[in-house]
């Protein structure tokens, strides 16, 4: 008989081995199961796919919904949903969790030194003066009006055209996302790509696919992979180069011309706002800066819209309700369905902000954080986490746990955010996220309810929506920096008929 050779002996054995642990024969008892030598790999792999869906599943199984993570390749850390720790993290704590040099390598190619992906001095700077920027006047005023420009003058004109033609099928998400991105170059550069026109933007396309791939260097089972196929050029990695060379190569183009006619020029936009009249920050630091607000505003109001607006295709209750609350501002401020709306009739509507948080409760744009640990530490519901370890609060699964909403957590109700009196209640940072909290809570956060506000209202006095997916089913996600719906949300508009009187 033929000797078995030692590498099959050892195959064989590691198999066996491996096998007993995935019949259930776990040292945990809660949380992410963790293997020898494998960690939690095997599962990570297994779920990777769905992987919001299954840190909910271990978060709300376990005791303080927290669980420690690890899998080779020097991944380890602590995944939270418990709000006393994201208070801990985010504020309490604030020094000892910093983006970290995890977060930084990762994205560092798209969004370099930009306030996203950046610590320590460098991050004070641009807060420091990206908070005066977000807190005048003038700007706010130039949100709203760019945003009505664009809802009144291309946006509301698409979707005309769409219930035109009865059996056309329109991806709201893409409209959604060009509008944002027209938005968001408009406020960044005060340029017009016009994207939701039709016109094709190499520049969108690219910045597209520098998020997606970018964020996809998190979900690696081998971490290290991105760094080989960046040195070899290939696979993601030459895609990825490539992308963000076209954004960069965009925005250069824009600052060095900027920059050059600064003298004469008073934009409101904010890459004049940082240049202001001195050279305070070169070139590259400014593209930076854009680069990583163009981020923020153009993913996450589009994506917000297309779960609300996906949620309330199932829910003609809420959007009835929402529709007499523009009746009622409509009649309240004497004008007709169709008008533009102002600053103060979209700061009245008290239900429609409601029913939008509420969307972003259970979809949040942002659905994972992440920081890193500098140093020892005790977590409040009593969970260590070592130094160089990792820290996430999945915002995701905080939406779903009943510790934090009750047994209706899985519910869509706005009422939730409403008082006695129906005026919107806000809810500590720490238990909804979605705008972060803390030193770094989202500057944008007024402005993008303002947006999301505004074109909701818009859209949905003049059309109805008629979702072509499975009822009943929840569309799948893409998992990047935000929340994207796979292939997108396929609709048949019709015009409503709405008046005011």
């Amino acid at each position: 008989m033929e000797l078995i050779s030692l590498p099959s002996l050892i195959f064989v054995c590691l198999f066996i081995y491996f096998l007993l642990y995935f019949l259930n024969k776990n040292p945990r008892k809660h949380g992410f199961k963790i293997y020898p030598l494998v960690g939690a790999l095997p599962e990570f792999l297994l779920n990777r796919h769905r992987f919001l869906e299954w840190a909910t599943d271990v978060l709300s199984a376990c005791p303080t919904n927290t669980s420690v993570f690890y899998r080779p390749g020097n991944v380890h850390g602590v995944m939270t949903a418990n709000p006393l720790n994201v208070e801990h993290m985010l504020k309490t704590n604030f020094e000892n969790f910093p983006k970290g040099i995890r977060f930084y390598t990762r994205l560092e190619d798209f969004l370099g030194d930009g306030i996203f992906n950046v610590d320590g001095e460098i991050w004070r700077i641009q807060r420091k003066s990206a908070s005066y920027e977000f807190s005048t006047r003038s700007l706010r005023n130039f949100v709203v009006d760019t945003a009505q420009v664009e809802i009144h003058t291309r946006l509301i004109p698409i979707l005309q055209e769409a219930s035109a033609k009865r059996d056309r099928i329109t991806d709201i998400q893409d409209i959604l996302e060009r509008f944002a991105f027209d938005n968001i170059i408009k406020l960044a550069f005060n340029v017009d790509p016009n994207c939701l026109g039709g016109a094709e933007s190499e520049f969108m396309q690219a910045f597209e696919i520098a998020t997606t791939l970018s964020s996809g260097r998190f979900m690696y089972a081998i971490p290290f992979l991105y760094r080989i196929k960046k040195i070899l050029n290939i696979g993601s990695e030459k895609k990825l180069q490539k992308s963000i060379k076209i954004v960069h190569e965009f925005a250069d183009k824009i600052i060095t011309s900027r920059m050059e006619e600064r003298a004469e020029k008073k934009d409101e936009d904010l890459l004049s706002r940082f240049m202001g009249d001195t050279n305070q920050f070169s070139a590259k630091f400014l593209r930076d800066i854009v680069i990583s607000f163009i981020l923020a505003g153009r993913d996450t109001t589009s994506s917000a819209l297309t779960w609300f607006f996906w949620i309330l295709s199932s829910r003609k209750d809420i959007e009835q309700k929402i529709l007499e609350e523009l009746v009622q501002t409509r009649r309240r401020n004497g004008e007709n369905i169709g008008e533009a709306y102002n600053f103060d009739d979209l700061r009245e509507m008290q239900y429609l902000h409601a029913a939008i948080s509420e969307a972003m409760r259970l979809y949040p744009p942002v659905p994972i954080d992440t920081r890193s640990c500098l140093k020892d530490d005790i977590l409040p519901d009593g969970t260590f986490i070592g130094k160089d370890w990792f820290l996430s609060y999945q915002t995701y699964s905080m939406g779903r746990m009943e510790n934090i909403w009750g047994k209706d957590c899985c519910e869509y109700k706005p009422e939730r955010w409403l008082d006695e009196n129906g005026v919107y209640k806000q809810e500590s940072p720490f238990k909804f996220p979605v705008f972060h909290a803390g030193p770094r809570m989202c500057l944008g956060k007024d402005m993008a309810y303002i947006q999301m506000k505004s074109i909701a209202a818009s859209v949905l006095e003049m059309f109805e929506f008629d979702v072509q997916l499975e009822k009943g089913k929840i569309p799948e996600y893409v998992l990047s920096l935000t929340l994207r719906m796979k292939g997108g949300l396929p609709v048949k508009v019709k015009e409503r008929c709405m008046t005011s009187t």
